[in-house]
């Protein structure tokens, strides 16, 4: 199991409650836990995953990307879905920009993943299986190509630093029951479509996303965590965009890279952590993860 360092920040209205890889979890001073809170509060971290552990390295202002990315994408799809968003709540001086405050949510058991093209675990199932989670799919089709329409894809949740485990549409149905499946199948790939969409306008290609659902305390789906960042989704360069052969992507590309080649002396299969990355692997990923957010936005960085 991977260690989660411990939250970098003390808020004197706000009790830490959860560190997950890369968030940190506050509810109000005065209540016990998520059961009697009446809003959370969601601060994204500069800490950054690579192969199930979290790195001792952190990319200076990721959590402001992260969440100035996910407010931006919850406006762009309000009248698609709700999100769990307190518009009106303050959010605390000493995390402005990098924090959301939130309402309470039921979450759903799994995540819910659209592909729109053929990559990474998708594209090694389909070279076993022919097909991605029970999605059959065209003979012939090759690294990156595009899959039309775009398919849905759940996986369950992991703990932390295990692996989540792509399933297929009936095992989905077993988990949240059939018609909240098909609730969340139809509602990820309309969400989905219009990203890819928008996306595309900004000369980005959205390749892949995961999104996470949850229920408010009327009963409606709503839409929450983080959504359409460079952590939950495959960005790539419309314009670099070549089929059959792996694409450059606007995420974690550089640490990814890095750990896995020669220089790091880390073997990715073993239980040993991750080595801290060099400056100037850090400093590439800052910029990558900024450019995403500038290009999909419009909004220079840092925000004002």
């Amino acid at each position: 199991m991977t260690t989660i360092p411990a939250p970098t920040y003390d808020l004197p209205e706000w009790t830490h409650v959860y560190s997950g890889k890369v968030r940190d979890i506050y509810v109000p001073k005065g209540a016990t836990g998520f059961a009697d809170a009446d809003r959370i509060l969601m601060v994204a971290s500069d800490r950054i995953s690579a192969y199930d552990h979290v790195l001792t390295s952190e990319i200076p202002d990721k959590g402001a990307v992260l969440t100035g990315l996910s407010m931006w994408w919850f406006d762009q799809l309000s009248d698609v879905i709700g999100n769990h968003i307190l518009p009106d709540a303050e959010v605390p001086a000493e995390v402005a920009h990098r924090a959301m405050v939130c309402t309470p949510l039921t979450m759903f058991p799994v995540e819910c993943v659209a592909r729109g093209y053929l990559t990474g675990s998708g594209l090694a199932d389909y070279r076993r299986t022919g097909a991605v989670c029970g999605n059959v799919l065209p003979e012939g089709m090759g690294e990156s190509d595009r899959i039309e329409p775009a398919i849905f894809t759940p996986a369950t949740k992991a703990e932390i630093g295990d692996h989540d485990e792509n399933i297929d549409f009936a095992r989905a149905s077993e988990i949240l029951g059939a018609e909240d499946a098909e609730a969340l199948r139809d509602l990820t790939l309309r969400i989905y479509t219009r990203a890819e969409e928008i996306a595309r306008e900004r000369g980005i290609v959205l390749a892949d996303t995961k999104f996470e659902f949850g229920r408010d305390a009327s009963g409606a789906i709503v839409l929450a965590d983080e959504v359409l960042t460079p952590d939950s989704s495959r960005f790539w360069d419309a314009a670099e965009y070549a089929p059959g052969k792996a694409q450059a992507s606007f995420d974690k590309q550089f640490v990814r890279d890095w750990l896995t080649g020669p220089d790091s002396g880390w073997d990715k299969n073993s239980d040993v952590a991750p080595p801290a990355l060099p400056q100037e692997i850090v400093e590439k990923t800052r910029a990558r993860y900024i450019e995403a957010f500038e290009r999909i936005t419009g909004t220079a960085f840092p925000l004002a």
